[in-house]
């Protein structure tokens, strides 16, 4: 059952933790209307990857502006849905973008970001799937997805170092950090049910889920 007042959902997590497959398992549970990232269709992306110095600020634009377009776009057909569950929360582009751009790069980043925040919702609830390395590497390794071959392990290492910062001081809207390592809610049914269970629960300020405690 979706909690009463619950709108929108959006589940966070670095690459590789479950947030396209938690979107999934949402929809079918809740009938929620799904908002979902198209990483493929992103043309630096495989280039980043290889060379992420030369290709960082080309591929974080071509996110924001990506992000931007399709929040806007579902924001109208959300009023027809009981709740929209997506796969990315908009303020996280900061993270990717403090991670990888340099100084100048920043400084037109953030003038273009201050525009579009202004026409974002926040959701109501933010689900952050934390995770070590090791378990994303696996599941990178896993799901073999063609444009994340390149990726290295010192930055999934850096990414989760700066998903882990950014969510200890965010405090925007209703926060459930769920202890990833210990759960495995895409094979397991169990594991499953249960985070299902403790997302039809309300959420106030920033809460854990360690399954199984």
């Amino acid at each position: 059952m979706v909690p009463e007042q619950l709108k929108s959902v959006a589940i966070e997590g670095v690459i590789g933790v479950g947030k396209t497959s938690l979107c999934t398992i949402l929809a079918q549970e809740w009938g929620a209307q799904l908002v979902m990232e198209e990483p493929h269709k992103n043309p630096f992306l495989e280039d980043f990857y290889r060379e992420p110095r030369h290709f960082a600020f080309q591929v974080q634009l071509n996110f924001l502006f990506a992000r931007y377009n399709q929040l806007l776009k579902h924001r109208q057909m959300s009023l027809f849905a009981e709740v929209t569950v997506s796969d990315y929360l908009f303020d996280k582009d900061k993270i990717f973008a403090y991670l990888n751009l340099d100084e100048r790069e920043l400084v037109l980043y953030e003038k273009i970001i201050e525009f579009m925040e202004r026409d974002i919702h926040r959701p109501d609830l933010v689900v952050y799937l934390q995770s070590n390395v090791d378990r994303l590497m696996r599941n990178i390794q896993i799901r073999n997805r063609s444009y994340e071959r390149e990726m290295s392990m010192d930055y999934i290492r850096q990414l989760n170092d700066a998903y882990n910062a950014f969510f200890l001081s965010y405090h925007a809207t209703p926060l459930l950090i769920v202890n990833a390592n210990e759960i495995d809610f895409v094979n397991n049914p169990v594991h499953r049910q249960s985070l299902v269970e403790r997302l039809s629960r309300p959420v106030t300020g920033t809460m854990y889920f360690n399954p199984g405690i």
